[in-house]
């Protein structure tokens, strides 16, 4: 089906008023003091938790 009418500018971009992107949640570890995503390994350092880290490639 094909719409009956035109929606103006206004309609339309009212309706994507919230599709807007936000910035990522980050922490900080608790190891290194990097930011890091919540509930992931750190980046930096590898920890997890405590008692558990893992092992992280370093780049050159």
């Amino acid at each position: 089906m094909l719409p009956t009418q035109k929606l103006s500018r206004s309609r339309t971009r009212s309706r994507r008023a919230h599709h807007a992107r936000r910035p990522a949640n980050l922490s900080d570890c608790p190891k290194c003091n990097k930011a890091k995503l919540p509930h992931a390994a750190c980046d930096n350092c590898g920890y997890v938790r405590p008692g558990l880290s893992l092992e992280t490639k370093k780049e050159s």
